[in-house]
C-alpha cells in the first residue's frame, strides 16, 4: 500500500512533533559501529536528521520508489523480496512500513533471513488505538479511497517477533510531549489512546539444536565375583 498517509501526517503540527521524537529516538537507538551493515527498509527523506550517511558507509536504504536521503546508498526493490544474502546485515530499520505493506508477513520473514544471528531489528509503527491517528486516517480516506492502511497493534507485533525467534529488549511509546520506554521482557502492555506511535527494538536469536548421539551397546565390564561357599578360610591347628 502507499505510504501517502505517513508523509501527509508528518506535515501536520502533530506529525512534526512526532518526527522530532522519532529523530531523537533513532539517534539513541542506532548503536552499531560505522563498519557494520545497516539496512533501512522504506525511505523517509530526512535520514540525515538521525544518522550521518557519509560516516556510515554501509548504510543502505531500500525503497520501491527509490525514496530516501541522496547521501545514502540505495536499492530500489520490494521489501518482501530483499535482494540480499542470508545473514548479511547487522541492523534493519523499518520506519512505518509494515502498516502499508500488503505482504508484511513475507517482509518480516525476509528481514529475519537477511539479519545475522544476534542482529538487531528496529521498527516504528503507528498506534492503532490513537484517537488522532484514527481521525487523520479517516480524513485522508475521505479524499481518496485508492489505498488503506492496516495498523498493527503493539501486542500483535510482539507475537510476530516471538514467532520469528526475536527477543524484544526495548519497547518505547511516543507521546507528543515525551517518550516512555520500557527495558527487558516486561514490555507487553495494553494499547494507549494517548500514544501516537511505538517503537520496538529486538535481537535475532539463533538457537542451535545439539544432536544427541544414540547410545551404543558396549561390552559390559567383567566383574570378579567370589562365592562365599567356595571361599576357603585358613585353618589354624592348636596342638
Amino acid at each position: 500500500m502507499k505510504r501517502n498517509f505517513l508523509f501527509s501526517w508528518y506535515q501536520t503540527p502533530r506529525g512534526k512533533l512526532l518526527k522530532e521524537l522519532e529523530t531523537e529516538y533513532l539517534q539513541r537507538a542506532i548503536t552499531v559501529s560505522c563498519q557494520q551493515t545497516v539496512l533501512q527498509i522504506g525511505g523517509l527523506g530526512w535520514e540525515n536528521d538521525f544518522i550521518d550517511c557519509t560516516l556510515y558507509k554501509f548504510y543502505t536504504i531500500l525503497d520501491a520508489k527509490n525514496l530516501g536521503s541522496p547521501l545514502a546508498r540505495k536499492i530500489q526493490a520490494k521489501a518482501f523480496r530483499l535482494p540480499l544474502k542470508c545473514a548479511s546485515v547487522d541492523m534493519v530499520i523499518v520506519p512505518h512500513l509494515l502498516e502499508f505493506d500488503t505482504s508484511r508477513f513475507q517482509t518480516m520473514r525476509e528481514i529475519e533471513r537477511v539479519l545475522k544471528p544476534e542482529g538487531v531489528i528496529l521498527m516504528m509503527n503507528f498506534n492503532p488505538w490513537s484517537i488522532w491517528i484514527r481521525y487523520q486516517f479517516l480524513w485522508e480516506l475521505k479524499l481518496t479511497d485508492s489505498w488503506r492502511g492496516h495498523f498493527i497493534s503493539h501486542a500483535r507485533m510482539m507475537d510476530w517477533l516471538k514467532l520469528l525467534n526475536f527477543e524484544v529488549t526495548v519497547s518505547s511509546s511516543f507521546y507528543l510531549d515525551e517518550i516512555k520506554t520500557k527495558h527487558g521482557k516486561a514490555v507487553r502492555t495494553a494499547g494507549s489512546f494517548t500514544a501516537t506511535a511505538y517503537a520496538i527494538k529486538a535481537i535475532k536469536r539463533r538457537y542451535n539444536l545439539i544432536p544427541l548421539s544414540p547410545v551404543t551397546q558396549t561390552d559390559q565390564p567383567r566383574l570378579m565375583t567370589t562365592s562365599l561357599a567356595s571361599t576357603s578360610t585358613p585353618q589354624i591347628n592348636h596342638d
